[in-house]
């Protein structure tokens, strides 16, 4: 019997089409009559711009939406696995991007693209949207020139800036790894590791993983042109165009390792993100590797090799970024309770404190819920996740002095909870009502076969 699957090519073509986007903004205070108008705007309005210039720029986050906004801002540089499309083919991804901040978090995502590719340049127009939003999410930008936006904007806005292909990224591959190491027997200081693939999500992993305890001489690291060694003949180019791949290079490795099929062997844990598979990653790789190993293949659509096959070469537990396949790392379990948790205490920055919190509430959740072989990780239907998660990174960042409010943790699981269940009450009145209109869910589109 042939297995039947949606074409969610067509479908999404169809439905983007169909409801012209999947977002629009709404209101949340009441008009019953005209003399509301008065209130929202002119002339009451005048009051709260008085009272935010007289007090000081942090009232805004008091008068207006700036406490639960989020800019998702990108140039279209690299946009999922397409490539380098441009801000306006980038602008659907971005729009599903706010539309799940919102779902998932209770966050108020406003999608921007941007068409300018110098990275100081960009980095300037986003510092003038400072004063309109709460935090940024930067999105779907080149590698190597993220890693300087990211680091430049975290200095210079005192808002919460976070690149999600690097920490969101990371913050579910540890979660999930975390539980994959328990479930093997494994400390993460005597774990040895193979990075496959040195592009955003790789460096902000290799960033992580000495953040929980990972020791850089057991650890390997796989680009494009092979094994990270110290004798390689691009590393002083690499060391002016990349420095970020140039510190993963000088720090690992350190028996100055060639050939890919010799760094597998006797690893403990494979993290690939690269380019898409299958074959990218060989079964005689995995082979090598220690006994009971982890694979993380991250590679959308298809990942660096097939969880089947990884499982035929001995690996124990496999992890993809496919919602049809176990133990999806998918970011979507990461950035909205994230953002959740700083916006409701007015997070002024991002550190690593806050992604380390993020990620053992996470994976400690999963633990208390069921944690097996095929399940290292929740998923996006468990709202107690978004909760806990969101309820953890803000009492860190209140603990290191980042946030704008003190709650008590009542009245922060209080806050959170009500904010991330309202969006999916919301949706449901609004389809009851036939505000929304339900999707076909065939779409008159043939399936696949």
């Amino acid at each position: 019997m042939s297995q039947v699957q949606k074409d969610w090519a067509a479908l999404a073509e169809k439905f983007h089409r169909q409801y012209g986007g999947k977002i629009e903004i709404s209101l949340k205070a009441p008009i019953t009559t005209l003399d509301d108008f008065s209130i929202w705007y002119t002339p009451g309005v005048a009051e709260p711009s008085k009272r935010i210039y007289q007090g000081g720029e942090d009232l805004s986050f008091e008068y207006t939406w700036r406490w639960n906004a989020a800019a998702v801002i990108s140039d279209g540089s690299r946009v999922l696995g397409l490539g380098d499309i441009g801000p306006a083919a980038g602008l659907p991804v971005m729009e599903g991007k706010a539309m799940l901040f919102k779902y998932l978090g209770g966050v108020d995502a406003f999608p921007l693209v941007i068409r300018e590719k110098d990275p100081d340049k960009f980095i300037y127009i986003v510092k003038s949207l400072e004063p309109s939003f709460g935090a940024v999410n930067l999105e779907d930008i080149a590698s190597p020139k993220c890693f300087y936006i990211l680091e430049k904007l975290q200095q210079m806005l005192d808002i919460f800036v976070w690149h999600d292909d690097q920490q969101g990224t990371s913050l579910v591959v540890m979660a999930g790894l975390l539980n994959a190491l328990k479930l093997t027997g494994r400390k993460i200081e005597n774990t040895r590791f193979v990075i496959f693939g040195t592009g955003a999500a790789n460096i902000s992993n290799y960033k992580y993983l000495k953040a929980f305890g990972a020791r850089p001489d057991n650890i390997i690291a796989i680009d494009i042109k092979g094994v990270l060694h110290r004798e390689r003949p691009d590393l002083e180019q690499m060391k002016r165009e990349n420095p970020w791949e140039y510190q993963i290079a000088v720090e690992t490795n350190p028996e100055n390792i060639k050939e890919i099929p010799k760094a597998f062997e006797g690893a403990d844990v494979v993290i690939a993100f690269s380019k898409p598979g299958p074959g990218v990653i060989k079964k005689e790789w995995i082979s090598r590797m220690n006994k009971d190993p982890i694979v993380i293949a991250g590679a959308n659509p298809v990942p660096e090799i097939w969880p089947w096959e990884a499982k035929e070469a001995g690996a124990k537990i496999v992890a993809t970024g496919r919602t049809d396949l176990p133990n999806q790392l998918n970011n979507s379990l990461g950035f909205p309770a994230v953002f959740r948790g700083v916006l409701t205490v007015r997070a002024r920055k991002m550190t690593d404190e806050l992604l380390l919190a993020a990620a053992t509430a996470i994976a400690k959740y999963t633990e208390e819920t069921g944690m097996h072989e095929e399940r290292i990780i929740g998923t996006m239907e468990e709202t107690e996740l978004y909760v806990r998660e969101a309820i953890a990174v803000a009492e860190r960042a209140m603990e290191l002095g980042l946030a704008r409010r003190k709650l008590s943790r009542s009245e922060l699981e209080k806050e959170i909870r009500e904010l991330v269940e309202r969006p999916k009450k919301m949706t449901k009145a609004l389809l009851d009502s036939g505000l929304i209109k339900p999707m076909d869910q065939l779409g008159n589109i043939p399936q696949q076969r």
